[in-house]
């Protein structure tokens, strides 16, 4: 009896390093690089409050805002009313007590098939085209590629990423800051702050909050008045390689970040499950865990790399 038990226990464990390679291999093969942010022309521009044309600014230009929100939306019409109010009230009133203070909040239409952009646009006229603008994708990029969309036409110092669904309350975003400005003094000028619900239940980031000031940037800017261009190597391989379009897109970022060293505080910060998600609990699950997992061994295998050299493969 032992001598079959030994058998079946090396057959699988055979079994397992064989379908770990297989993985490996099709992850290898099947991995692409990165690809420049690709903009399809009606993705250019934005709709003012009058409906005309603009052009949408670049992440590359000077920042003129303090506080960027980018709000990936995939046919989110019902859902994001509730967090747009409860967003749109906090920052109007924290402008009310600190005249200072500017923002923007970027909605990122990811190719709905309903009438989010429209729900949307009625905050931007409401509001003004300064502070509420919306980017209508032509075609589903995923949640990764949405918030990309979104952070390269950021114009603030600060980008939050924020879900539609308004599961964490906007406020927390001052426990995000306080969170960024106890890393200081930051290695290299870069910090991330993650709003987690950990202490709620153990899963995994409900938001990520970056800093991008002059001198100091996650994604940067390549020059800021009255600085000289930085040429700091590990920034330009931070700034060059681009984050995937899939779901578990953070997890990748925090993996970049472990990577080149950059502190990351997690922050507690409320969280309440919304009615109305578009993910399927068992489906998702996978789905996150086959992200995850190829995200890993693409980076194991050397399909994609991160150099400390500024160079990007």
């Amino acid at each position: 009896m032992a001598p079959l038990l030994l058998q079946l226990a090396v057959l699988g464990a055979a079994l397992v390093a064989a379908a770990l390679v297989l993985i490996s291999i099709v992850a290898f093969i099947t991995a692409s690089k990165m690809p420049a942010l690709h903009q399809h022309e009606e993705e250019k521009f934005f709709l003012n409050a009058k409906g005309q044309k603009e052009t949408l600014p670049s992440i590359w230009d000077s920042p003129t805002k303090q506080l960027s929100v980018v709000v990936p939306s995939y046919n989110e019409e019902k859902r994001l009313p509730v967090m747009m109010d409860e967003a749109l009230g906090y920052l109007e009133k924290r402008q009310k007590r600190d005249p200072a203070f500017t923002y923007e909040v970027i909605v990122v239409d990811d190719g709905s098939r309903d009438q989010t952009s429209k729900v949307a646009f009625k905050y931007c006229q409401k509001y003004g085209s300064d502070k509420v603008r919306v980017i209508t994708l032509v075609k589903n990029r995923g949640k990764g590629g949405a918030i990309r969309m979104g952070i390269f036409s950021s114009r603030g110092e600060k980008i939050l990423m924020a879900d539609a669904d308004g599961a964490t309350k906007f406020p927390d975003v001052e426990k995000l800051e306080k969170g960024l400005k106890d890393l200081q003094p930051w290695p290299n000028q870069m910090a991330i702050a993650c709003g987690s619900r950990a202490h709620l239940e153990k899963e995994s980031i409900a938001q990520v909050i970056f800093m991008k000031m002059e001198s100091f940037s996650l994604l940067t800017r390549s020059c800021e008045p009255g600085c000289q261009h930085s040429q700091n190597k590990q920034r330009k391989s931070m700034r060059g390689r681009k984050i995937s379009d899939v779901q578990a897109f953070d997890v990748e970022l925090l993996y970049i970040a472990q990577f080149f060293k950059i502190p990351v505080a997690e922050i507690a910060v409320n969280w309440t499950e919304i009615e109305g998600s578009k993910l399927v609990p068992f489906w998702s699950w996978l789905q996150m865990g086959k992200d995850l997992l190829f995200i890993r061994l693409r980076y194991l295998t050397g399909a994609w790399r991160l150099e400390q050299t500024g160079k990007m493969n």
